[in-house]
């Protein structure tokens, strides 16, 4: 144990978040705005494929970090995104709600 009383595989890890941290929470703006997109008549492929691609980001980070229901939440949103094929207010509700979920994972392990 070091002087701070932690190990220092537990002082990389929170290190590690410390600098990860921006990059979630940008993934997890990505996923609000396909949110966004999805529940709009002017629906663009580009937001759904930008949310795809961050959710598979999170996805493997916040497992990294075992927040393994943040992985499962994120893959879950992944698969919204990359399915889209047009406005989908289902979708876009649940996207929306795996977001605003994400986000207070992100917060409460902040």
């Amino acid at each position: 144990m070091q002087a701070g009383g932690q190990w220092p595989l537990e002082e990389a890890m929170t290190q590690l978040w410390t600098r990860f941290l921006p990059h979630m929470e940008e993934r997890v703006r990505a996923l609000e705005m396909a949110a966004c997109g999805l529940s709009q008549e002017n629906f663009a492929p580009g937001d759904c494929a930008v949310g795809s691609a961050a959710a598979h980001k999170l996805a493997g980070v916040l497992g990294s970090f075992g927040l393994h229901e943040g992985t499962h939440l994120a893959r879950e949103a992944e698969t919204l995104c990359a399915d889209a094929a047009g406005p989908d207010p289902v979708a876009s509700a649940r996207v929306a709600e795996i977001a605003l979920q994400l986000r207070a994972m992100l917060a409460e392990r902040g």
